[in-house]
C-alpha cells in the first residue's frame, strides 16, 4: 500500500463540442494550412478542458491539488508541473461540429528520486469519443517537482551554430511568439504562469524565458507530419518531452523513416532535443 493507492482509478467524465470557430482559431495559431472539417489531429489537447474557477487556481495558475472527494488529481505537495510524455492512438477523426466526451481515468503514480530531487509521476489514461465513436486513446505522463533552487535563473542555451540536421528528411523550423504562446493559452484554457508571467518564470521556476508548452511543441510535430502525409495520416503518436524550450528560440521540427514509422523530434538552436517522438502511418 502506498498513500496514493486510493486515487488509483480515480476517474472524471467532460464534455465538449468541436465547433468550426474553434478549429478555425486552432489552425490559426499554428499557422497551419490544413482546411476542411476534418481535424487536425491534435486537437483533442483543445477539448474537455479543464474549468476551474479562478479563485481555485494556484500561485502557478493550475487548480489547487486537494484531499478532497471531488478532486482528480491527488493533491501532491511538489509545486512544479510538468506534461512528460504521451502514447497517443488516433482510432477516428474528428470533425467540426463533433459532439465531444472524454473519460479521463489515474492509471498509476509513482515516486522517485532523481538529480534535482523529488519526482512523482502520474499516468492518466484518456478516452476521447466524438459522438459514438472513440476517436483517441492516449496514456499521458504528468510529473510533479520539487520547487526550483532559489538562485539566478539558468541563462538561456548560447546558440552554438547551426545543428548539423542534414540527417533528417522532414524539417520545419518554427519560432514560438509570445502571441503564439498567449493564443495556445487560450485555446487549452491553460493558466499555468511559465507560459506568460516572464517574472514569474524566472524568480519561481527559474527558467530564463517564458516556456513553450509541451502539447504544443507535439502539435507543431503532428503538424509537420500533416504537411508531408496528409490529414489524418497517423494511427499512433508517441512523445518524450527531454528540455523546455523558450519564446522566441528557434525550434527545428524534423523527421525521417524509421522501421516503417517516422522518427521525429523538435531541436533547439544549440542541437539539445526539446522533444523526441515517434508517428506510425
Amino acid at each position: 500500500m502506498t498513500a496514493w493507492d486510493a486515487w488509483i482509478g480515480r476517474s472524471i467524465e467532460q464534455h465538449d463540442r468541436l465547433t468550426p470557430a474553434a478549429l478555425a482559431r486552432f489552425r490559426a495559431t499554428i499557422d497551419s494550412d490544413a482546411a476542411g472539417e476534418a481535424a487536425n489531429q491534435a486537437i483533442h489537447w483543445c477539448l474537455c478542458l479543464p474549468d476551474a474557477p479562478t479563485s481555485a487556481l494556484g500561485p502557478d495558475g493550475h487548480p489547487l491539488r486537494q484531499d478532497d472527494p471531488g478532486s482528480f488529481m491527488p493533491p501532491i505537495a511538489l509545486p512544479r508541473r510538468m506534461w512528460a510524455a504521451s502514447d497517443v492512438r488516433f482510432l477516428a477523426p474528428i470533425s467540426a461540429g463533433a459532439v465531444i466526451a472524454r473519460t479521463s481515468t489515474i492509471a498509476a503514480i509513482t515516486e522517485k528520486t532523481g538529480g534535482t530531487g523529488q519526482l512523482v509521476f502520474v499516468e492518466v489514461e484518456h478516452e476521447t469519443r466524438a459522438g459514438d465513436v472513440v476517436a483517441v486513446h492516449e496514456r499521458q505522463t504528468i510529473v510533479f517537482r520539487a520547487p526550483a533552487p532559489a538562485a539566478a535563473p539558468a541563462p538561456a542555451p548560447a546558440p552554438a551554430g547551426e545543428p548539423d540536421l542534414s540527417d533528417w528528411t522532414w524539417r520545419r523550423d518554427v519560432v514560438p511568439t509570445e502571441a503564439m504562446l498567449f493564443r495556445y493559452s487560450a485555446l487549452t484554457f491553460n493558466s499555468h504562469r511559465i507560459h506568460y508571467d516572464l517574472p514569474y518564470a524566472r524568480n519561481e521556476e527559474g527558467y530564463p524565458g517564458l516556456v513553450v508548452h509541451g502539447p504544443l511543441t507535439a502539435t507543431l510535430l503532428l503538424d509537420l507530419a500533416q504537411r508531408k502525409l496528409g490529414a489524418n495520416a497517423l494511427a499512433a503518436f508517441t512523445m518524450r518531452a527531454q528540455a523546455p524550450a523558450f519564446a522566441g528560440e528557434t525550434i527545428h521540427l524534423v523527421g525521417r523513416a524509421r522501421d516503417e514509422a517516422w522518427e521525429m523530434a523538435a531541436i533547439g538552436p544549440d542541437g539539445r532535443t526539446i522533444m523526441a517522438a515517434k508517428a506510425k502511418p
